[in-house]
């Protein structure tokens, strides 16, 4: 994947703008001095993030680095304080109606299918936000869907508890897409799928730009991440520690010695 035009050159650290050398269009998502607490315990600290049209943006960083509770306190799971944006409007109080309403989607880590349910009544289930606005397209949605995961097609009528690892993450992804999101949000969509499987998900979460759709990924295979994503942030004990160009960034001596796990470069 080639940079676009106007990317850093070099990664730069979180002390550093954010702003500069980056392209000037308004944001889809951009969150400032974005901090989440449970009681005393500040789990995420004054975050400076944004993901601009048509762009994958990836959080990489250990365990327990607070990127899952990143992601959702910006979907509104979760109570946060400092700044969220969508499109250059600032969200008051984000919450998950209102950022469904405002063209944002969640793939949680979990998937959260309904087993007993057919591939088929799991994506209408998904465009009923749609469908309850007055939009009557989901069938014609769900066949765009088909087309970016053909083997949901063939799965139609399966019941979602007996899919693959593989194909209940296509599912969660394509019930996403159903509510016709311009950000989706994927956390850890990697976890428990063999390496091959891995590539194949991430491969079509890469041609999702294509669709219009833009893409936050948390992910703690920093490796496939970097090799997906335009951009990326590490996320290290609740703060952004380092961000720059994924491609960049696999070449950081940093990201190689703490996250690749291939040694130092020679």
């Amino acid at each position: 994947m080639s940079a676009a035009p106007g990317r850093p050159k070099q990664a730069r650290t979180a002390a550093e703008g954010e702003g500069e050398g980056y392209p000037m269009s308004v944001p889809v998502l951009q969150l400032d001095g974005f901090s989440v607490a449970y009681r005393t315990v500040e789990a995420v600290h004054s975050v400076q993030l944004h993901v601009n049209e048509g762009e994958i943006v990836t959080v990489i960083g250990p365990n327990g680095a607070g990127k899952t509770t990143l992601l959702c306190a910006a979907m509104g799971l979760l109570p946060s304080t400092g700044s969220l944006a969508l499109h250059g409007e600032r969200i008051a109080r984000p919450g998950v109606e209102t950022m469904v309403a405002r063209g944002v989607a969640l793939v949680p880590e979990r998937r959260e299918l309904f087993g007993d349910m057919s591939v088929e009544d799991n994506l209408l289930l998904g465009g009923f936000y749609q469908w309850r606005k007055g939009t009557r397209d989901q069938r014609a949605r769900m066949d765009e869907v088909f087309e970016i995961f053909p083997r949901l097609r063939e799965r139609r009528p399966q019941l979602a508890s007996t899919l693959s690892g593989g194909e209940r993450q296509m599912l969660a992804i394509g019930r996403a897409l159903m509510a016709r999101p311009r950000l989706l949000m994927l956390d850890e969509p990697s976890l428990g799928l063999a390496p091959l499987v891995v590539r194949e998900v991430l491969r079509v979460v890469s041609q999702l730009r294509s669709h219009g759709v833009s893409v936050l990924l948390v992910e703690q295979n920093a490796r496939a991440a970097l090799q997906v994503a335009d951009r990326a942030y590490v996320l290290e004990m609740g703060a952004v520690a380092l961000q720059g160009n994924a491609r960049e960034l696999m070449h950081d001596q940093r990201i190689i010695d703490t996250y690749l796990g291939i040694g130092k470069k020679e």
